[in-house]
C-alpha cells in the first residue's frame, strides 16, 4: 500500500487543555466528544503532556486522586510525537512499538493534530487515495 504523510492522515483540530484543567472537566469533555485523549498545552499550543483514557484507568486503580485534581498531576509528560512530514508507516511502527493509541503531531513544537488508531484503521480500510487532496 502506498504511504502518505502524517499531515494528510492526522485528525485536526485536536482537543487541547491547559495544565490546570480538572480531571472531571476533561473526562466529561472526552466522553462528550467520544475521544480517548486530551493533549495538554501551554501558551500558543506548546505541547507539555497528554492525558489518555489509560491514564484515567491508572488514576482510578491507584486511588487517592479527586475529580478536581489538575491534569498536570497525572498526565504523561514523556510524550512521543510525530511531524506532519513523517510517514504513516513510521508512525504506525512507533505506535506498535510503544503500545500507544494516540500520537500528537507537532510542527516546531506546536500541536497541529493527532494520529490515533482510528485514523490508522481508516487509512488501512479505505486506502491512501481517500487521503489525497
Amino acid at each position: 500500500m502506498e504511504d502518505i504523510f502524517v499531515g494528510r492522515l492526522m485528525s485536526a483540530p485536536v482537543y487541547t487543555v491547559g495544565e490546570d484543567a480538572s480531571l472531571s472537566g476533561v473526562g466529561r469533555e472526552m466522553l462528550d466528544r467520544g475521544i480517548g485523549s486530551a493533549v495538554v498545552v501551554e501558551g500558543e499550543d506548546r505541547l507539555v503532556g497528554i492525558l489518555t483514557a489509560t491514564d484515567f484507568v491508572r488514576v482510578v486503580a491507584e486511588g487517592g486522586t479527586g475529580p478536581e485534581t489538575s491534569v498536570s498531576a497525572v498526565m504523561s509528560t514523556d510524550v512521543v510525537t510525530a511531524g506532519v512530514n513523517d510517514s504513516v508507516q513510521g508512525v504506525a511502527d512507533l505506535m506498535l512499538e510503544h503500545g500507544f493509541h494516540h500520537v500528537p503531531v507537532v510542527d516546531d513544537g506546536t500541536v497541529v493534530g493527532i494520529v490515533t488508531t482510528t485514523d490508522l484503521t481508516a487509512y488501512v480500510s479505505t486506502g491512501p487515495e481517500s487521503f489525497s487532496s
